[in-house]
């Protein structure tokens, strides 16, 4: 997986219900771990930890859920569970489903947010991916799931207008996303005059397709 698609994939799983019991499972998978690798962690076969509810991946990450305001306590007995340091664990996290706390135990490096908001911190857990995260990656995540957002959009449009596609009007497709970036990005600083102006504007010239798809995409 890319960090586009390890983005979406964490944005959805922050969207859904919390699931104490399949959250570390998800964490993981959202990471592009493959199902045998779950199956197996599930099974307690490569499953070493000694926390209850742990979740211990070899070389990687040892993530526990905990009681509801545990989370700082749960860090730090991952921190100095004797698993953790045998099993060479690169990350540790802890979530009770409200709170959201983990640590890069080699930089010290630390995430704490509500838990809705994790998916905004998912650069800081590419190497659980293989992703060397760079300083450019780091610091660019949001740019990231910018480019994630208008793939999704792209892949909207053109299932609504497939002629787009085509050689004659790829070049006014990509004129009209550039467009749309620039919108965007003037909307967000200041240069249009009025908060929100090009959103509501968007919202208010197009058609939502909540009957006919159950989403909230807007079609231009």
């Amino acid at each position: 997986m890319n960090a586009v698609e390890i983005e979406e994939a964490i944005s959805l799983l922050a969207e859904q219900p919390f699931d104490s019991a399949e959250f570390p499972y998800l964490f993981l998978e959202a990471f592009g771990n493959k199902e045998t690798t779950i199956k197996r962690l599930k099974s307690g076969n490569n499953n070493k930890s000694d926390l209850e509810g742990g979740v211990l991946q070899h070389n990687n990450i040892h993530i526990a859920v905990s009681k509801e305001g545990d989370v700082v306590e749960t860090l730090q007995r991952l921190k100095e569970s004797r698993t953790t340091t045998k099993a060479k664990v690169k990350f540790i996290l802890a979530t009770d489903g409200k709170e959201f706390q983990a640590e890069d135990l080699a930089s010290g490096e630390t995430v704490a947010c509500d838990y809705p908001a994790f998916h905004n911190h998912f650069g800081f857990f590419l190497p659980l991916a293989g992703i060397s995260t760079v300083k450019q990656i780091r610091e660019n995540a949001f740019d990231i799931k910018a480019t994630s957002r208008l793939n999704k959009l792209y892949i909207e449009l053109l299932l609504h207008n497939p002629d787009w596609v085509t050689e004659k009007r790829r070049h006014e497709m990509n004129h009209f996303l550039a467009r749309l970036i620039f919108c965007f990005f003037a909307e967000d600083t200041g240069i249009f005059n009025g908060d929100g102006l090009f959103t509501s504007t968007v919202k208010q010239m197009s058609t939502r397709m909540d009957v006919a798809r159950r989403s909230s995409t807007f079609i231009v």
